[in-house]
């Protein structure tokens, strides 16, 4: 037997899934995050699926380390070295206010301080034409500094060095010779290589903070994975829905950013071809935070630039809208008013029901006390919670506010359904798009408890629960794709377009990205690439990304033209008006190489015989201040075509669904659960 495994390390959850090839049968399964040493928890989740680590012919995971060591602040102490006369780059940032009404706002603090900035002589022009040449005794002295003050991580950020690396290629051997490997050592033009001085710079700054908590973190698990009997490499999510094995993340921390959450909304692609809804809203309810993504005409929402913990970083990543409201979130009282979040439990000691020590309360409390969870049967039987302790978690605070403790747990409930409904508007109504056009798909650990409400609050009116829900992240990186992408500026007004160059700068870039697959074992058989152009008005400052069928195509007759019709199509969908008369301009050339894994072939959904145990099973829930009887049924006792209507408690090993009693439930033949609310239920 042999076994293809995926796995998303969570701030309170460890989840796996293992796809046996011999059968096509899937399975899933969860532990505790073990902070101390995540290998424990991986080890641990694993032994659930697989016997023996020898059996797995495939082996991918998320981690959420680099991106924990960002906003926690625990990143590498960072030596920045820029052209000389620019050491304020970044610092200076950009004008703009995020949040324009905030009274209260200010500029994220940046990672790397003033007077951890040097510069070194020498210019390239806008064309990379050398003005100067480096000043390569400026580079050394910057190594020597690196030494006496303890830097343990170089970013190098040289002006238009995307256009001729020359300068920053040159600066890296130097620091490679004086500082040997202990030193972490970063070149925008590797991370990003692209114009915008700041937010190239930023991208670096990022990458050389967070990287050396990757790669120690990545080193220890190919270690510790090859002594337990491993034979294959370990893999890794990027933040751009590809996988890369942990050699290449290695080398480029910052795309495992997204690691984890990205899997979730690879899944919901997988999910959504299945379903044959083309457009999804994935949300991800862990125990920390609730990650929302979309999935648009079939495809994931990528953008080619975003920002982390409010720091601008170049590269393709998917659009994903983060708050910290999961199961593990604290509620408190703050100006006489319910609060729940951001602050979580996490894993330790985690909600009070755990019984590991948790005496504060928390949304995971709150469903205990509605009877929205069943204590008897959580995380597949593997925990007991203790209910009690979930109502003394919450005693104090609801005397503090002057509620029953009942009322409390349906506020806290309703509190954090209103933040996680509006985190679901910032990338839909914010962007021109209808919530109730869109299918909402839910997973994560805590997702089906609460997404049929959030739908509500939102006039979503389907809900769908996939198989696994609380390992969906893990299942989505099973069907994922080798990618690599590379970028080209190409700055030139549509009327001074030299097609048959641009042509051949993309096959150059294609050709590229088809060796990198290669170098990373991908068969030539299921290598492809897709390419792209950034276009713009002119006049304009940002781009849109516009798909192109092939590299050939700009040396075809009217190109221009058709160029520039897609470009205004977007741009209506995208603002809501468009110029189709309007000159434009190409900026970017963009290259996305994809390797396909062996083809997959999932077996048919079969339901466990019910052993009678589970019949007739009633819980007292309440929903809307009033309790039902409400039955609790197991998941995997429901065959494909069975109907219900709410109030129902469906549970399984990985998450527990919610459905209210005015939404209908269908099983389709995937498995998935199909809720229906509203008139449409």
């Amino acid at each position: 037997m042999t076994y293809r495994v995926a796995m998303d390390i969570g701030g309170t959850f460890t989840d796996v899934v293992a796809y046996d090839e011999t059968n096509g049968t899937c399975v899933a399964a969860k532990a505790p995050t073990t902070p101390g040493d995540l290998a424990e928890g991986v080890f641990a989740a694993l032994g659930r699926v697989v016997d023996d680590p020898a059996a797995i012919s495939f082996f991918v995971h998320g981690t959420t380390q680099g991106l924990n060591a960002l906003l926690e602040r625990k990143g590498a102490r960072v030596l920045l070295l820029m052209s000389e006369g620019m050491r304020d780059v970044y610092h200076i940032a950009r004008g703009n206010r995020d949040r324009m009404f905030d009274l209260h706002y200010r500029k994220p603090v940046p990672l790397v301080e003033r007077y951890a900035t040097a510069e070194a002589g020498g210019r390239l022009d806008w064309r990379g034409e050398e003005l100067r040449p480096l000043d390569e005794d400026a580079v050394r002295a910057a190594a020597r500094r690196v030494r006496a003050e303890g830097f343990t991580a170089v970013a190098v950020s040289f002006l238009f060095s995307y256009v001729d690396p020359a300068h920053e290629l040159r600066a890296g051997q130097i620091l490679a010779e004086e500082l040997g490997d202990d030193v972490m050592v970063v070149l925008s033009h590797q991370v990003a290589g692209e114009w915008r001085e700041y937010e190239r710079t930023s991208s670096a700054v990022l990458d050389a903070y967070t990287g050396p908590v990757v790669r120690k973190y990545l080193g220890h698990v190919t270690d510790r994975f090859a002594e337990r009997g491993l034979g294959v490499p370990v893999q890794v999510m990027q933040s751009s829905g590809g996988i890369v094995n942990a050699g290449h993340a290695r080398s480029r921390p910052l795309q495992t950013l997204l690691s984890g959450p990205v899997g979730g909304t690879m899944g919901g692609v997988a999910a959504a071809a299945l379903l044959g809804r083309p457009n999804a809203i994935c949300v991800d309810m862990g125990g920390t935070s609730f990650d929302v993504s979309l999935v648009i005409g079939g495809r994931p929402d990528i953008s080619n630039e975003g920002t982390a913990d409010g720091f601008p970083v170049l590269m393709p990543l998917v659009n994903l809208h983060t708050i910290g409201a999961g199961g593990g979130s604290l509620a408190y009282a703050e100006g006489g008013g319910l609060r729940v979040g951001p602050e979580s439990a996490g894993a330790v000691p985690g909600p009070a029901c755990y019984g590991r020590g948790g005496v504060r309360p928390t949304v995971t409390d709150a469903n205990v006390v509605l009877g929205r969870i069943d204590p008897e049967w959580f995380a597949g039987g593997h925990m007991t919670l203790d209910v009690r302790a979930a109502h003394r978690a919450l005693e104090p605070l609801a005397q503090e506010l002057g509620l029953s403790v009942t009322e409390l747990a349906n506020g806290i409930c309703e509190v954090a359904n209103a933040r996680m409904a509006q985190a679901i508007r910032t990338l839909t109504v914010e962007h021109g798009l209808e919530p109730g056009e869109f299918t909402l798909l839910a997973f994560g650990g805590a997702g089906p408890a609460h997404a049929v409400e959030i739908a509500r609050e939102l006039g979503v009116g389907e809900v769908v629960v996939p198989r696994f829900p609380g390992a969906f992240s893990a299942w989505g990186m099973l069907g994922t794709e080798v990618r690599r992408d590379l970028t080209r500026q190409f700055f030139t007004p549509g009327d001074a377009l030299d097609g048959t160059a641009m042509a051949a700068a993309l096959a150059a870039l294609g050709e590229q990205g088809l060796a990198a697959l290669g170098e990373q074992g991908v068969d030539a058989v299921r290598r492809r690439v897709e390419h792209a152009v950034d276009m713009r008005y002119e006049g304009q400052d940002y781009t849109l990304t516009v798909p192109l069928h092939d590299a050939a195509e700009p040396s075809a007759e009217g190109f221009l033209g058709r160029a520039a019709a897609r470009f205004a199509a977007l741009h209506e969908r995208r603002y809501g008006h468009a110029t189709p008369d309007a000159p434009v301009e190409f900026v970017t050339l963009r290259t996305a190489a994809l390797g396909a894994l062996p083809e997959s072939v999932p077996a048919p959904y079969t339901p466990d015989g019910d052993d009678g145990t589970w019949a007739g099973r009633v819980g007292r829930v309440v929903f809307d201040g009033v309790r039902h009887d409400t039955p609790v049924l197991r998941r995997e006792h429901l065959p494909a075509g069975e109907e219900f209507s709410g109030p129902a408690i469906v549970v399984e090993a990985t998450s527990t669904t919610v459905v209210p009693p005015d939404a209908h439930v269908t099983v389709d033949a995937n498995g998935f659960l199909v809720i229906k609310l509203g008139e449409s239920a």
